[in-house]
């Protein structure tokens, strides 16, 4: 397959790219060799003219490519059956129940921009850059020749699509199947929703996170904010958690946390609330409630460099409140999904809090996200979620 579009990266510029990082911003071009489409396929060069991959190109977006081979291979249907297949082998070899699982995670599975979450018998997809979307019908081609789903689900209503030039759209692209399904999570079943929940239905990220709160919860009362559909809340009462005072915003994620409560027959433990978590914790600590276990996993309070430091306000707002609120000897389990807010800086947030809480606490466990959403080193945006378990000691 030859390539007649060269793209070459000024001097300086290609040190990020050649240590392995998946994408190419306008500011690190030299010149294009070549005339091109937004979407074709490209080869990337440095300043001395050494090869240094092969990826798609749209001059519309600042990732103006994204690099999908190190190889000049075709970038043909055998291509994507490839990847997909690796990537598959790798969740088997990881996972428990790689049926359900995020099957393809973009640029961690080499496949930049493209999201697949196998659910069961069913797949949702999304294709989040113009240069992956162009090959949708061959991936769900080679999905269909894989895995021979029953029904496949586009969740391709992100806003980011607009800054690559497309459009937003959500709807089946084989089957007609109920929008509402069971998943298996550490052997629980949950129900999702692929049509009307966040992002695909159902949070992966968190599975081992989850049943490591299995030796904190037993006998305890716990506090679970933002607690979206109830996975964090369920796993607690199946661990032997007391009851489970559950918060989220969304009514429709507190209805399906009901169900799936009631579905694990676990309804008597639980409660859930519909409400603000902030006004909640607020309230909670002017009341001088105090639980075991307080588990905080907010959406992103950042998407950008720019609004780290509201986001660091955030997280220490809601800390110092989930701190004041956890007995002494109890746990405070607090998470952030926000790429901006880098590990160390979420830990000195909290650690902070903890101060101004008046808490002596102690590090228990700083994870990160599940095997089937693996990081490059060479790529830190794909290192993302932060899950700390501090103790309260006095």
């Amino acid at each position: 397959m030859e390539i007649k579009t060269k793209v070459f990266l000024r001097k300086g510029a290609q040190h990020r790219v050649e240590s392995g990082h998946p994408w190419v911003f306008q500011s690190e071009l030299d010149y294009i060799d070549g005339e091109f489409q937004p979407g074709d396929i490209v080869d990337v060069y440095n300043s001395r003219q050494r090869f240094i991959g092969r990826g798609y190109i749209n001059p519309r977006s600042q990732i103006i490519i994204r690099i999908l081979s190190r190889q000049q291979e075709p970038i043909d249907r055998e291509f994507f059956k490839r990847r997909i297949q690796t990537a598959w082998r790798y969740r088997q070899r990881f996972l428990s129940e790689p049926d359900y699982c995020r099957l393809v995670y973009g640029e961690a599975d080499f496949l930049p921009a493209l999201i697949v979450d196998k659910f069961g018998k069913y797949m949702v997809i999304q294709t989040l850059a113009l240069g992956i979307d162009v090959h949708k019908e061959t991936i769900i081609s080679v999905l269909e020749e894989l895995f021979a789903p029953e029904g496949i689900y586009e969740r391709n209503d992100v806003p980011v699509r607009k800054l690559e030039g497309m459009d937003m759209r959500k709807g089946y692209l084989k089957g007609n199947f109920p929008t509402q399904i069971i998943v298996n999570e550490n052997g629980i079943p949950f129900y999702a929703d692929v049509e009307k929940g966040q992002k695909t239905g159902f949070f992966y990220d968190q599975r081992e996170n989850r049943r490591f709160l299995e030796p904190i919860v037993k006998d305890a009362e716990v506090l679970d904010c933002f607690c979206h559909t109830g996975s964090f809340a369920i796993h607690s009462a199946l661990y032997g958690a007391k009851s489970v005072h559950s918060i989220d915003i969304s009514e429709e994620a507190v209805v399906l946390a009901k169900k799936n409560a009631e579905m694990n027959g676990v309804s008597e433990r639980c409660n859930f609330e519909v409400a603000n978590a902030f006004d909640a914790l607020r309230s909670l600590t002017e009341e001088q409630r105090q639980y075991d276990v307080v588990i905080l996993d907010p959406p992103a309070f950042t998407k950008s460099r720019d609004s780290i430091e509201g986001a660091a306000r955030g997280y220490k707002e809601i800390n110092l409140r989930g701190l004041k609120l956890t007995r002494p000897g109890g746990f405070l389990v607090t998470c952030s999904c926000s790429y901006h807010m880098d590990r160390d800086l979420f830990k000195a947030v909290v650690v902070d809090a903890a101060r101004d809480a008046k808490r002596v606490v102690r590090e228990v466990e700083y994870r990160t996200q599940a095997k089937d959403h693996p990081i490059l080193p060479a790529a830190p945006e794909t290192n993302y979620l932060k899950f700390l378990v501090l103790q309260v000691v006095e």
